[in-house]
C-alpha cells in the first residue's frame, strides 16, 4: 500500500497547517527570514488539495474518486459534499470521538480490526459509515493499557456534534450528517473544485 512518508511537522510547515488538526500537540516551529513568494492562483488551489489530502491521509486517485462522487450527490454544492464525504470515512469517525489521538492511529485501528460498526468487524479506514451506524472497539481490546493512553490524552478534546462519544465503553453513533461548518479542517474546498474543474 503507498504511503506518504514525509515527516509530518515538515509537512506542516509546506502546507501552514497547525499540527492539532491531526492531532498532534506539538506546535509547529517559526521560520525566520523566510522568502516569500507571490503564490499563483492554480498554486494557492493546488496546495489547498494538498492540503485536504495530508489532513485525512488519503492519496491522489481515491481523492478524485471522492471528488467524482461528491459531484454525483444531488444536495449541496460539490465542495460541501466533498469535505463531508472525507469526514464519513471510518478513520476519521474514530479520531472524532476521541478513540485515536491521529487520524494515522485510528487507521491503525481500523486495519487490525479492532473497530466494530454495527456488530461487525471492519477493517477498511476508508469505509464509508451512515447516520444510524454504531461504532465501537471490539470487547478484548477495550482493556488494554493503549486505549487507557489514548483516551487520556483526549479526553479534554471536543467531540463534534454529529457524533455521540462513550469513552468509557469505546464506543460512539453517528446521528448526523455533518454540516461545513461543523467541520473545523482549514482547507478552502472551493479552490479545490475550481482546480479540478480546469
Amino acid at each position: 500500500m503507498a504511503r506518504d512518508m514525509t515527516p509530518v511537522l515538515k509537512k506542516c510547515r509546506a502546507l501552514d497547517i497547525e499540527p492539532a488538526f491531526l492531532g498532534l500537540e506539538k506546535r509547529k516551529s517559526i521560520r525566520h527570514g523566510k522568502m516569500t513568494r507571490k503564490q499563483s492562483e492554480y498554486g494557492m488551489q493546488l496546495k489547498e488539495k494538498q492540503k485536504a489530502k495530508f489532513i485525512y491521509g488519503v492519496l491522489e486517485k481515491p481523492f478524485r474518486n471522492y471528488f467524482e462522487k461528491a459531484q454525483k450527490l444531488k444536495y449541496g454544492t460539490t465542495g460541501e459534499n466533498l469535505m463531508i464525504l472525507l469526514e464519513m470515512r471510518l478513520d476519521n469517525v474514530i479520531f472524532r470521538m476521541g478513540l485515536a489521538r491521529t487520524r494515522d492511529e485510528a487507521r491503525q485501528i481500523v486495519s487490525h480490526r479492532n473497530v466494530k460498526v454495527n456488530g461487525k468487524t471492519v477493517n477498511i479506514p476508508s469505509y464509508c459509515v451512515k447516520v444510524g451506524d454504531e461504532i465501537g472497539i471490539k470487547e478484548n481490546s477495550t482493556d488494554s493499557q493503549r486505549y487507557k493512553d489514548i483516551i487520556a490524552v483526549t479526553e479534554s478534546r471536543i467531540v463534534p456534534e454529529w457524533v455521540e462519544s462513550n469513552k468509557e465503553k469505546l464506543a460512539g453513533k453517528v446521528v448526523a450528517v455533518p454540516r461545513r461548518d461543523q467541520i473545523d479542517v482549514p482547507v478552502n474546498e472551493v479552490a479545490i473544485v475550481e482546480l479540478y474543474s480546469k
